[in-house]
């Protein structure tokens, strides 16, 4: 790699770093792990940057981090790691914003990988339907199919009891 291709693979990612690490998070629900996930993933980016930076780099990344993600959620580790241990103090802390953040963690730990992902990717990351599907590989009627589906779950899910009782109550 060049020097220039250095310095704008460089540039990517001082800019997109947080928005990545969110996204990583997320899929994971393991700071460790999402940091693990986004190394590998800016990693694998690198070694193809000149074909990334032609496409959306940011795009490529978390397409990049799904499938990772994905062969991680199928490991044996994945099963046997908890969550954030900060996410797990958090209603112990008293912080509504942590005990809050430790409920959607613990609400989309329910859901299905895919689920997960689209719901990630469109809410979290607010891609549009069309952007998601080309990043999960799928048609634009699946990424609805699995955020609709994924949002009943989400609507049902004993984690976000207290989430949506205080909402509805304006607190």
């Amino acid at each position: 790699m060049d020097e220039a291709s250095y310095a704008s693979f460089e540039d990517f990612v001082t800019a997109s770093a947080d928005r990545l690490m969110r996204t990583a998070f997320l899929l994971t629900g393991n700071r460790h792990a999402a940091e693990d996930l986004l190394q590998g993933a800016l990693e694998r980016t690198y070694r193809r940057w000149d074909r990334a930076r032609i496409i959306t780099p940011e795009a490529y990344v978390r397409r990049v981090l799904v499938n990772a993600a994905s062969s991680w959620w199928r490991s044996r580790q994945f099963r046997e790691e908890p969550l954030d241990a900060a996410a797990e103090r958090a209603s112990a802390d008293g912080g509504p914003d942590l005990a809050l953040r430790d409920q959607v963690l613990r609400a989309l730990q329910e859901l299905t990988n895919r689920q997960r992902a689209v719901v990630v990717l469109r809410y979290y990351d607010d891609l549009p339907e069309a952007a998601v599907a080309e990043i999960l590989g799928c048609s634009v009627g699946s990424v609805k199919s699995h955020a609709s589906r994924a949002l009943a779950r989400l609507r049902v899910s004993q984690h976000l009891g207290d989430a949506r009782i205080r909402s509805e109550e304006g607190l």
